[in-house]
């Protein structure tokens, strides 16, 4: 009875080799990039949002929609409204991905996030449409 004893692939390939397969999971380095990216986004973007909510500090409906009538306003508006909801939707993903360990439940949980961050983004992005063209 003869033994193979050629070396598999895994041991002769080094560390570096294995790990740029991106792990056991063979995912997950996009997710975290994206994460840092969207947080990054979210510097300016909130930044131009509270100097906004202090320039319209006790302005009333019709200056609220010239303000928001400016097309890069209103483009500044949505870029914050779709980066800050897909951050919280993959942060919250992370977050239950990691704490809830029963199946069933994980996948109830991150639908019902998904589809409710998908809901709030929506209303917001259409908040500042409504506000845009009005």
């Amino acid at each position: 009875m003869s033994k193979d004893t050629s070396p598999s692939v895994h041991i002769m390939r080094s560390p570096l080799g294995r790990a740029r397969g991106l792990g056991a999971a063979k995912s997950g380095a996009a997710h975290w990039w994206a994460e840092r990216v969207t947080s990054v986004a979210l510097l300016p973007l909130s930044l131009y949002f509270v100097v906004s909510v202090l320039i319209l500090k006790g302005a009333d409906h019709a200056a609220m929609a010239a303000y928001l009538g400016e097309p890069w306003n209103a483009v500044l508006f949505l870029l914050l409204i779709g980066t800050m909801f897909s951050h919280i939707s993959m942060g919250l993903q992370v977050v239950i991905e990691d704490y809830v360990r029963e199946e069933g439940k994980r996948l109830a949980l991150l639908l019902v996030v998904k589809g409710g961050v998908w809901f709030l983004a929506l209303a917001a992005a259409v908040s500042v449409l409504k506000l845009a063209f009005s």
